[in-house]
């Protein structure tokens, strides 16, 4: 700790940010004084339990505090706000791992794969708006992004190659490995997309992603917004997850890891014709088994099933995925299967990356335990069949509300064992009052419709 205390001193830096992540995906924290280092990563700084949404502590006794105990390896000095440093925490309640904490649900699925001698890898690829509020209307923050096709669209990026670029250097220098930077499909949207690595670290990388978005956006008066779907007639924004399994070490680059979804031939050498290997196809038919359940944490928000509507009479849905389907190198199946890996289609840019890559883990030891069988692939575009021959095949459809995703979670026990009793219904009680708060906003589309029609 001295060591780090001094390298830190060397970077100029006077304040740490101690931060953990609520049930929502949102980060929390507070300022520490760097001579309180220590104080930070051996017990922790508390806060007031029963004020963090979805952790259900009590307002007086021992289980009243929650302490966020930072983790070592993520000190990280911050460009973009130079004098501080982010500590990213774990939680304790009365001095034990905090089952509630997101990032410790993590931790007991991982737990799960180290027992087995195995590791998951992932790279997260989040899409996100930068906005305008003008008038009390949400607008992308460019009047000039307009191209009725905006994919790709490199004029954007370069009007906006000043912000992107502060954050690409500004993740670059706290160790993000950042691959591509696109514009997405919708006017103000755009991409990261992140290197492959250890699952936990992946999630943290996510959550200081998004920390340095939004300072840097609001530096330019823009709103950086992970909101799945802010314009009707446009696509969404989703997270997607590429997704490999390790043996070995996680932190040793150097060991004799072996990436355990490579198919091989009876020779032992690589089948390239093959995507996933029997343990890969367990893992990915464990995945598409508890799809309903997920999509609770993967799209977690009423506005995500904006973006999962299988509403064919919507001209721009995007390239969300609808149906419970694979297949090799599909951009609209829920899995698409690559060598040695598959992408993971069905998170939004609104889910918490931790409670969603704990989930996808525990779906996926449930297909290997039970040696689950992967479906055939479908290799059709979806969009081009009805609703009659698309169930005629057998083909199941996502949850197309949150309603609907939350009975899934509620009847599925291994969903449920992954989060654990208090955090399963912490986050059940919860979204059941954002439905009916939202059941009983009157919207300006129902005023438009029925004011004057009756």
């Amino acid at each position: 700790m001295k060591d780090l205390q001094e390298q830190l001193v060397a970077q100029g830096v006077h304040t740490l940010m101690a931060q953990f992540t609520d049930i929502h995906g949102v980060g929390r924290g507070k300022l520490v004084p760097l001579a309180h280092l220590d104080d930070l990563l051996t017990k922790g700084v508390a806060f007031s339990g029963p004020s963090i949404s979805g952790f259900d502590l009590p307002r007086s006794g021992l289980r009243s505090a929650y302490w966020a105990r930072g983790s070592a390896s993520t000190t990280q000095a911050l460009p973009w706000m130079p004098g501080f440093a982010s500590v990213v925490c774990d939680g304790f309640v009365a001095n034990e791992a905090f089952e509630a904490c997101p990032r410790q649900v993590l931790r007991r699925q991982m737990a799960r794969l180290a027992a087995k001698g195995w590791h998951l890898r992932t790279t997260i690829e989040p899409e996100f708006f930068l906005l305008k509020c003008v008038a009390g209307q949400w607008l992308p923050a460019e009047d000039v992004d307009r191209l009725s096709h905006p994919s790709h669209d490199l004029k954007s990026l370069r009007r906006q190659r000043g912000y992107l670029q502060a954050l690409h250097q500004a993740l670059a220098s706290c160790g993000v490995d950042v691959l591509e930077i696109d514009h997405g499909g919708a006017h103000g949207q755009f991409e990261f997309n992140f290197g492959f690595d250890e699952v936990l670290a992946s999630a943290d990388h996510l959550m200081l992603f998004k920390h340095a978005a939004h300072l840097l956006a609001e530096a330019q008066d823009m709103v950086f917004s992970m909101m799945p779907k802010p314009f009707a007639d446009q696509s969404g924004s989703g997270m997607k997850m590429q997704v490999s399994m390790w043996s070995g070490n996680p932190h040793d680059r150097h060991d004799n890891a072996r990436n355990l979804f490579v198919a091989h031939r009876t020779d032992g050498s690589v089948d390239t014709t093959v995507p996933l290997s029997a343990l890969g196809r367990q893992f990915a038919a464990g995945v598409l088994s508890h799809s309903a359940a997920l999509c609770a944490l993967a799209a977690p928000t009423i506005n995500s099933y904006k973006r999962l509507t299988a509403d064919r009479s919507i001209s721009l849905t995007g390239w969300a995925p609808t149906h419970v389907t694979h297949g090799p190198d599909d951009r609209t199946a829920l899995l698409s299967t690559l060598s040695g890996r598959f992408e993971w289609r069905l998170p939004d840019a609104s889910a918490n990356p931790y409670l969603t890559s704990a989930a996808l883990i525990a779906a996926g030891i449930d297909g290997i335990e039970h040696s689950l069988v992967l479906p055939d692939a479908i290799d059709d575009d979806l969009s081009e069949f009805s609703p009659f021959e698309i169930a005629e095949r057998g083909i199941a459809l996502l949850p197309q509300s949150l309603g609907q995703a939350l009975d899934a979670l509620t009847t599925d026990p291994v969903i449920n064992a992954a989060l654990g009793p208090m955090l399963c219904k912490q986050f059940i009680d919860l979204k059941r009052v954002e439905l009916a708060e939202h059941a009983r906003h009157v919207s300006d589309w129902e005023l438009q419709r029925y004011a004057a029609a009756h």
